[in-house]
């Protein structure tokens, strides 16, 4: 079966495109520019083209037709290369339809890890348990990570592990074998219009688990009525997992150490979950002082703060709100969150999906409520601001870049030059 990525390169789709070609599929794709995961796919000898007008998914195709066409959300519905495919009949779909088919078709055992925050983290650190213990595992992880590829088929797995995101309501399309639910806050109203209709979502798909872990203290009422449902308190997070940095992630090691037990693997995991290497853009170091985080919700922000003061006692925090359609949602729940760092600089929104009809937030309309807003400093990417990074570094201050959108490319490419 040949089959064409498009958007190859994002965070979702790449690694779905490594685990296609590791279970013997022919795939191609595309992306409008470069990326870690472009590298990574081309690394594997998959073909990957930078510009997607149409081009080459017409070269691709008279080459050897193209049976599926998988693409994005962030897809608009006039793309070239989508409405290319609908006219050259080759089947269409989202990722997640063809995850759903290729683990029904190698016959897996689906390990779903969903929730408001923690998927990425979560995922990978019960990938990296399972490696360890030696166990063959298939999985898909939505970031890139150093200890193997973000997505991987082994022929020799019973399970497959996947980052299951509820965007676009696409955990509803598997019913998992096991599920891990990490938290539920609300988010992605361009999904969900109201916070009912999102947590009604993690309720259906918790009903269509053979098992699921989650937390007690997070919409219990999620889990009423519902059998085969292991409910943790956090009085059940081990002290051993004490070693690792940051309350939250101390909760995920205690999520995926139950889901072990529940595997049947009840091998002393405590130094196999302290020694997790973490994964790429979840508090990621890239130089002295100097962290990268993918956090852009205000539950993520003072969590990942908590956990930076764990390792400063200066930090000084560089933020980029996502979406100005989410900003619309949150904007009133930007309060406390920002008082364990010392300078706060607020970049302008990343612009992602949006709906034309709402106009676009400034700055200083999201502060607003923010309790120590005197340290808030507004900001946009420029030199004068990366000497202000560069400031704090010198000074001993750790200095955490946080957002989903341009700063963590921006922040490399900085370095690169420096």
């Amino acid at each position: 079966m040949n089959i064409y990525f498009s958007g190859i390169g994002g965070v979702g789709i790449g690694p779905l495109a490594e685990i296609a070609n590791d279970a013997g599929y022919n795939v191609v794709g595309s992306d409008l520019e470069e990326s870690l995961m472009t590298s990574e796919l081309r690394q594997k000898g998959i073909a990957v083209n930078i510009g997607q007008d149409g081009s080459f998914l017409q070269a691709c195709h008279q080459d050897q037709p193209i049976d599926w066409f998988i693409y994005t959300s962030a897809l608009p519905d006039n793309h070239p290369e989508l409405s290319l495919a609908r006219k050259l009949g080759i089947h269409t779909a989202k990722r997640d339809e063809l995850l759903a088919y290729i683990i029904n078709d190698k016959g897996l055992k689906l390990i779903a890890v969903a929730g408001t925050h923690g998927k990425t983290t979560t995922t990978g650190m019960l990938v990296w348990a399972l490696k360890q213990l030696g166990v063959p595992i298939s999985y898909s992880i939505g970031t890139t990570i150093n200890y193997g590829p973000s997505g991987k088929f082994d022929t020799d797995s019973k399970y497959f592990v996947y980052e299951c995101d509820e965007f676009d309501r696409n955990f509803l399309h598997f019913q998992p074998y096991l599920s891990l639910i990490t938290a539920v806050d609300y988010d992605h109203p361009d999904t969900y219009p109201t916070e009912k209709s999102y947590l009604d979502a993690f309720r259906q798909f918790a009903s269509q688990s053979d098992h699921v872990v989650a937390w007690d203290d997070q919409h219990e009422e999620l889990f009423d009525n519902l059998p085969h449902t292991s409910l943790l308190s956090p009085l059940d997070i081990n002290p051993k997992l004490q070693k690792i940095a940051g309350l939250h992630n101390r909760r995920n090691a205690t999520i995926v150490q139950t889901a072990l037990r529940l595997l049947g693997l009840i091998q002393n995991t405590d130094d196999i979950l302290t020694g997790f290497p973490g994964t790429d853009r979840r508090n990621e170091k890239l130089a002295d002082n100097l962290y990268s985080d993918y956090g852009h919700h205000p539950v993520e922000i003072a969590a990942t703060l908590q956990l930076a003061r764990e390792i400063s006692d200066h930090v000084v925090l560089v933020y980029q709100p996502h979406q100005n359609i989410r900003q619309h949602e949150i904007r009133d729940q930007y309060t406390d969150q920002f008082e364990l760092a010392e300078e706060v600089y607020w970049l302008p929104t990343y612009l992602s999906r949006e709906d034309p009809k709402l106009p676009i937030l400034k700055p200083e309309e999201l502060i607003q409520n923010i309790t120590n807003r005197s340290n808030v400093h507004i900001v946009d990417f420029n030199d004068e601001l990366w000497n202000d990074v560069q400031r704090h570094r010198s000074q001993g201050k750790l200095v955490l870049c946080m957002g989903a959108g341009k700063i963590d490319s921006w922040l490399r490419e900085q370095l690169a030059k420096n």
